[in-house]
């Protein structure tokens, strides 16, 4: 089963609703809505219809971030996983909205600042041997060898997440791509689609989410080949 869609919804959530049966949320990484607005989104979106949720960002990225500035954010600490009140309170926020959606897969983007290094596996080591395994969990590194992605993902049941443009994936049940483009404004070619067709046939269950500037377009071309594909 391959599942195709967009990380963020780049048109009106109607047509996007009627066009794609997956979403990766990314407004729960910046700031989680209130629960009435996700209440909202899973009864607009319809049975059938599955939406992935990014993590929020105080989980995973440190008040330095500007992405904490892009979401008016102001905190002392947090980030990395740290075993602190402000990380867990943001894991709370996560569940909750993840539950009202009807989630079953969370995603947790690091930043390149977080180093692979003791302190940084111990802390997540601490962190998802706390919260509740209700979710497929999925993390996206950046900057990590192999060896340490595939341990770290092994010992705490984690998916790797990568762009298979880049990398291919080291652990996980599943199969959950998130494609960044070679850079942010890249449009894939069919060429390029054509490879990504190949390279997901055969999967139990891949997650193709576009996280580019042509995402919407890339999305619906892909569809088309893996369609032609059949």
């Amino acid at each position: 089963m391959i599942k195709v869609g967009c990380c963020g919804i780049p048109t009106s959530m109607e047509k996007y609703f009627q066009m794609f049966d997956v979403v990766e949320v990314q407004k729960t990484f910046y700031r989680p809505p209130k629960p009435e607005t996700a209440e909202r989104w899973r009864e607009l979106a319809g049975e059938g219809f599955e939406f992935t949720v990014k993590a929020f960002q105080v989980i995973t990225h440190p008040p330095s971030s500007p992405t904490y500035r892009k979401a008016r954010l102001k905190m002392d600490d947090g980030g990395f996983f740290k075993p602190i009140r402000a990380v867990f309170d943001a894991w709370e926020r996560t569940r909750e909205v993840a539950k009202i959606l009807d989630s079953s897969v969370i995603v947790f983007q690091t930043p390149r600042s977080f180093r692979e290094c003791e302190e940084n596996v111990r802390n997540m080591r601490e962190f998802f041997n706390s919260i509740e395994r209700d979710f497929v969990f999925c993390w996206e590194p950046r900057g990590w060898s192999s060896e340490a992605i595939k341990d770290v993902c092994q010992k705490l049941d984690l998916v790797h997440v990568v762009d298979p443009f880049i990398s291919r994936s080291m652990y996980g049940e599943i199969r959950y791509y998130r494609l960044h483009g070679f850079n942010y404004r890249h449009k894939y070619s069919d060429d390029e689609l054509e490879w990504l067709s190949e390279r997901v046939s055969g999967e139990k269950t891949c997650y193709v989410l576009f996280n580019n500037m042509h995402m919407l377009d890339d999305a619906v071309r892909f569809r088309e080949i893996l369609s032609e594909r059949k």
